[in-house]
């Protein structure tokens, strides 16, 4: 393992206000972070794997899968900053991925080619859309969407319908950064829009920095609400038979 090359970090926070706990529910004989750890692994290019958890339960539960996990402090106000903080606690990797705690259902594919993305030096900091195509999708405020230019960097994203001419974008739970990105975005204040929408991404946009935004067809979706957990239980792959971790390991 090279500890000093590609590195994914999950982070995951014990308290949620709608699912609290929601790192150890545990979904067909698994935890929920068990699940995302475990998807993230089967991507290639990457190097390691670690969740990133202000919980001392959270941390045994992976430990306890054979997985890697790192404390953080407790009062980070958003994943990026809570894995900026891990990462300064490695020998400089040359690149991060955050892929958010509660998305189980993440294709590897869509990692790799989001790492990609950003590999290919057009910005600092990429990340994944996906089409939505239902409306109630489009107006529900724990789906973000995103608008992009025709390059294909964003231009917003916003937890409420946005107008668009065309299809309408959801905003998928990972990003791919440069090292150095990331301990400059962990450097920079918070800001109006990122507070009002309550998404960090738009902490990099609103202080000059340009995201590229790279589509794939997925069906992906986080685990916000109940009702997300719910459907994730009854999805058929959620329940398949144990499978030994591949890819990175820690």
């Amino acid at each position: 393992m090279r500890v000093n090359g590609s590195v994914a970090i999950i982070p995951a926070r014990y308290g949620s206000s709608r699912l609290p706990g929601k790192p150890l529910t545990r979904i067909h004989g698994r935890t929920l972070i068990e699940h995302v750890y475990r998807r993230v692994a089967e991507a290639g290019g990457l190097d390691r794997v670690v969740v990133a958890t202000d919980d001392a339960r959270v941390e045994d539960a992976v430990r306890a899968f054979g997985g890697e996990a790192v404390r953080t402090r407790p009062d980070h106000a958003t994943g990026t900053d809570r894995v900026a903080e891990a990462a300064a606690g490695m020998p400089d990797p040359t690149a991060v991925v955050n892929v958010q705690g509660d998305e189980p259902m993440i294709e590897p594919r869509v990692i790799e080619e989001t790492l990609d993305a950003m590999r290919s030096g057009v910005a600092d900091i990429a990340t994944a859309m996906t089409r939505l195509r239902d409306a109630a999708d489009i107006r529900d405020p724990n789906h973000v969407k995103v608008v992009v230019d025709r390059r294909g960097f964003a231009l917003y994203f916003s937890r409420s319908p946005v107008p668009v001419s065309g299809p309408t974008f959801l905003h998928l739970g990972l990003y791919a950064y440069t090292a150095g990105f990331l301990r400059t975005f962990a450097s920079l204040p918070p800001t109006p829009l990122e507070r009002a929408e309550r998404l960090e991404q738009l902490r990099a946009l609103e202080h000059g920095f340009r995201i590229r935004v790279i589509e794939v067809s997925s069906a992906a979706r986080g685990i916000d609400t109940p009702a997300d957990l719910e459907a994730f239980r009854e999805r058929p792959s959620a329940a398949g038979a144990p499978r030994e971790m591949t890819g990175a390991q820690p």
